[in-house]
């Protein structure tokens, strides 16, 4: 679509709003005995690999700002899942850590993402599933 016209299937930026909001509600059903919302989900799922990050490293990751991601660092806390604390040398920097069920509940979120993504994309070659992310990639970079 070099000619920045719209596809025959329609816009590619509804049809991604339809995806999302049908695998927020497919993992809203997997999950639901986890009780979280859909941003406690995205930021479970991002601390997920057990590195911490700062309050802005976190909302860079999730696509949110970090005062909007106070509330959700602040109900997860609240529930044991993560820790806040000082990064060295920077006061003013908020580390977010996992705690142990804080990971227990990461790694289910991750173990779900992962199959629903099995699921979906199983019947799709290599080169479609790049072209998307290809696709993710420049919707992520005009929005910056």
């Amino acid at each position: 679509m070099k000619n920045g016209s719209v596809s025959s299937e329609g816009s590619a930026l509804l049809a991604l709003q339809r995806a999302t909001h049908a695998t927020l509600q497919t993992l809203a059903t997997e999950l639901v005995d986890l009780d979280l919302t859909p941003s406690e989900t995205n930021a479970l799922a991002n601390l997920a690999d057990g590195r911490a990050r700062t309050v802005s490293e976190l909302g860079a990751a999730i696509g949110s700002k970090p005062t909007t991601l106070t509330g959700v660092l602040d109900r997860l806390e609240r529930r044991g899942h993560i820790t806040r604390g000082s990064l060295a040398g920077d006061r003013r920097s908020v580390l977010i850590e996992l705690t142990e069920s804080g990971r227990a509940t990461a790694d289910a979120i991750s173990r779900t993402i992962r199959e629903l993504e099995e699921r979906a994309l199983a019947d799709l070659d290599r080169e479609k599933v790049a072209a998307f992310y290809e696709v993710l990639r420049a919707l992520t970079e005009v929005s910056r």
